[in-house]
């Protein structure tokens, strides 16, 4: 039985889904099953042998083969329709994808065109590509001047406006083009960087073919200026069972801040959280990874302009708080992960608001700890277990890890 469901990707899976629908990722149409990534990581090619540098993959919890999946933007607005021909593991899906409307939000929306009517304005003009990801110096635009008169070419500039940057670096193509010629296009392409700068190029160059260049040059790679740590955003994020002692640490920690003076401190509580920010929510498995996204969202943005944000969730799934992670860092913003190691033995002996007992008697469904799982981080950065620690103690390791980092002097 088929199912129409409904999903929001990631920042990244959004950004590839704006080419496979603009028609820059061609011939792709859609996202790719296990025969094609299979290729494209031994051979760089698709099933059927077309070139093809780069996986463009989606993940969709729970959905099954024939399901029809609308794709929202971050604000809710339908983008596409993705058909489920296969799915595969960690919630991978793959199947053509059918437009249901342009992206129009974000800066410089504008200048997000489709490769189609770039090849109709250029009308068989050999086209110079150039995307950027950083800025273009003048020995640069130097070069692109020299190339497109060789090429007797038009310039078309194609900033690479994917994740935090992506509006500088526009702004920086706009500037370009005043020394460039006045036929120069401007189109900004929402492509995230891959890992391997080898095929980040290739899918650079697909994309540039795509618009319809006859040659593509790479801009120089943006430059990296992350600043001093006491100066960027933090998040320490303490996850554990209840009764760990999180709290107290996090209220602790916030305290010896606001005493230093130092740093702005937004404190985001579990449990406080859960009147506010979350109030509604069951403490089903979907409910409590939406609330540590909330709590994550709100803790990126106080980090994104430079914050300190003190988190004290549960947190029990590894995969939550990695998506956590992530998205602080995606803002440029640094994440300190502190396990509250205290054993469930010692959580359940202190039991102040009775919750284990209540839990063993069955009284509260899937309760970490008892009757639902606590998976343990493999990546913490600071393990504290409280059974023979004071809490004042356990704030002094944190408060000395934030120094030894830089993050507060």
């Amino acid at each position: 039985m088929t199912a129409n469901l409904q999903w929001t990707p990631d920042p990244r899976e959004l950004a590839d889904l704006e080419l496979l629908l603009s028609g820059a990722f061609h011939p792709l149409t859609g996202f790719l099953g296990h025969d094609d990534l299979h290729e494209v990581e031994e051979r760089g090619t698709l099933a059927d042998g077309t070139p093809w540098p780069a996986p463009v993959t989606l993940r969709v919890p729970e959905a099954k083969q024939g399901d029809r999946v609308t794709l929202l933007d971050p604000e809710g607005v339908p983008l596409a329709v993705l058909t489920v021909a296969e799915t595969g593991h960690d919630d991978l899906v793959a199947g053509p994808v059918e437009t249901l409307g342009a992206a129009e939000h974000g800066p410089f929306a504008g200048l997000r065109r489709h490769p189609a009517e770039v090849r109709e304005e250029l009308a068989g003009r050999p086209a110079l590509a150039v995307t950027m990801r950083g800025l273009l110096d003048d020995l640069s635009t130097q070069e692109i001047m020299a190339v497109a008169e060789e090429l007797d070419g038009v310039v078309l500039l194609l900033p690479l406006a994917y994740g935090e940057g992506g509006p500088a670096v526009v702004r920086a193509a706009l500037k370009a083009r005043e020394k460039l010629p006045e036929d120069t296009i401007v189109v900004s392409v929402p492509l995230a960087p891959r890992d391997d700068q080898e095929i980040d190029l290739e899918l650079r160059e697909h994309v540039a073919a795509a618009y319809g260049a006859a040659e593509h040059l790479a801009g120089p790679e943006p430059v990296t200026l992350p600043g001093p740590p006491h100066r960027r955003g933090v998040v320490v994020f303490f996850t554990g069972l209840s009764g760990s002692g999180k709290s107290t640490i996090a209220r602790g920690l916030r305290d010896a801040l606001l005493e230093l003076g130092t740093r702005t401190v937004t404190y985001l509580d579990g449990d406080v959280v859960r009147h506010l920010l979350s109030k509604g929510l069951t403490f089903s498995k979907a409910d409590r990874d939406l609330n540590i996204r909330r709590i994550g969202f709100v803790a990126a943005e106080a980090a994104r302009h430079g914050g300190l944000a003190i988190c004290a969730p549960i947190a029990p799934y590894a995969a939550t708080r990695e998506e956590v992670r992530a998205l602080v860092e995606s803002v440029g913003a640094d994440f300190l992960l502190v396990h509250v190691s205290t054993p469930l033995e010692e959580c359940e002996r202190r039991d102040r608001k009775g919750l284990y007992a209540k839990a063993r008697a069955g009284e509260i469904p899937e309760f970490t700890g008892i009757s639902d799982p606590y998976e343990e981080p493999e990546d913490a950065d600071l393990v504290i277990d409280t059974t023979h620690l004071s809490i004042g103690a356990a704030v002094t390791r944190v408060m000395d890890t934030l120094r030894s980092g830089g993050w507060v002097r």
